[in-house]
């Protein structure tokens, strides 16, 4: 008898509203494109970040187009913890195992909390996994906040660093701001970065207190939802009395001459 060896399905890297832990929820269908949220129906295969918010996000794309398979029967395994805390590039992580059922011939889905899975999320070991494997790599169309923000911040398009998040200790993150400072002015990068919502106001006043008063800050909190606000002016002007996001609202930091 020939037994074949079945043709290895492909890892879909499935972007997610970036309502993620916000008070609204925009419809999903205005967020995603139909074709991303058809191919998310067919899959059963999925890795994640967190199990609760994929069955979530799950739930959502059900709404307008059938699942494959009911919630009980999705397989869903989140990636170790250490992966979020050190990150894909530094845990040593192998994500070769996670992908066993692509090599059996079934499509997987990478999903994070909000947005493109492995950019500004875990994810990068089971693409590079992938990769290695011979299984081909689909990035679909949906939201991607840093890019977002950028293009509506008015700061340099054409050569920008993404940072990660910055120190929570107010003096080293004071530190880490006039470097990120100097590189921008020095080389006219624009430097981004993200902050968890509940440390939004300390980050904004770390900046009014450590950045240059002709520095241009660009803060996006709440992108894709009614209630997103999009501010980028200098730091002069932002210290006279402008508001920035809440505490609830994710954010995402820019900054440059």
């Amino acid at each position: 008898m020939n037994f074949t060896k079945p043709r290895p399905g492909r890892l879909f890297l499935v972007p997610t509203p970036l309502d993620f832990g916000c008070a609204e929820q925009a419809p999903i269908t205005e967020v995603l494109p139909t074709t991303t949220l058809a191919i998310a129906a067919s899959i059963q295969h999925w890795v994640c970040e967190n199990a609760k918010s994929t069955r979530a996000f799950l739930k959502r794309v059900g709404q307008t187009h059938p699942l494959i398979a009911p919630l009980a029967e999705q397989s869903i395994t989140e990636l170790p913890r250490h992966v979020h805390k050190k990150g894909d590039h530094q845990s040593g992580f192998d994500g070769k195992p996670l992908l066993a059922a692509a090599l059996q011939g079934h499509d997987v889905g990478l999903v994070s909390e909000a947005g493109m899975p492995a950019v500004a999320d875990p994810g990068s070991s089971v693409v590079r996994a992938a990769h290695d494997l011979g299984i081909g790599v689909v990035p679909l169309v949906g939201p991607v906040s840093l890019l977002l923000a950028l293009a509506a911040s008015g700061l340099n398009g054409q050569n920008f660093a993404f940072v990660g998040y910055l120190p929570q200790d107010a003096a080293e993150r004071a530190a880490r701001l006039k470097q990120l400072e100097s590189l921008a002015l020095k080389t006219g990068q624009t430097q981004l970065w993200i902050e968890t919502p509940y440390r939004n106001a300390a980050m904004l006043g770390g900046l009014l207190k450590s950045l240059n008063a002709n520095t241009r800050l660009a803060i996006a909190s709440g992108l894709t939802l009614p209630s997103a606000q999009i501010q980028s002016h200098t730091v002069a002007q932002w210290k006279k009395g402008l508001q920035g996001p809440d505490s609830h609202t994710p954010a995402v930091y820019a900054i440059g001459p």
